[in-house]
């Protein structure tokens, strides 16, 4: 059985492989505050719920859960464990 994935580690990886301004924007994301992150997230959330909307949609709830989980205990591993996923389909 393999050692679960670390949330800092797999973020760092992630911000390596994405295009530079997308990279920023996650450590922007990761590295300041939470009360900056956490109004920003729960806003995504409740956008992702209106994805009958056109601009608006499912794509939403993923990223905000994905930004709530710096701050939200719970949230770090099933997040390391999707961003690993991220980060070896990128890597193919």
């Amino acid at each position: 059985m393999t050692a679960a994935p670390d949330f800092d580690t797999e973020v760092h990886k992630l911000e390596r492989r994405l295009p530079r301004w997308a990279g920023r924007v996650l450590h922007w994301a990761h590295t300041s505050s939470a009360w900056v992150r956490l109004p920003i997230a729960v806003l995504l959330i409740a956008g992702g719920a209106l994805g009958f909307l056109p601009v608006l949609g499912l794509w939403m709830a993923p990223l905000g859960l994905a930004l709530m989980a710096e701050d939200v205990p719970f949230l770090r591993p099933p997040m390391a464990r999707l961003f690993a996923w991220i980060n070896r389909k990128l890597r193919d």
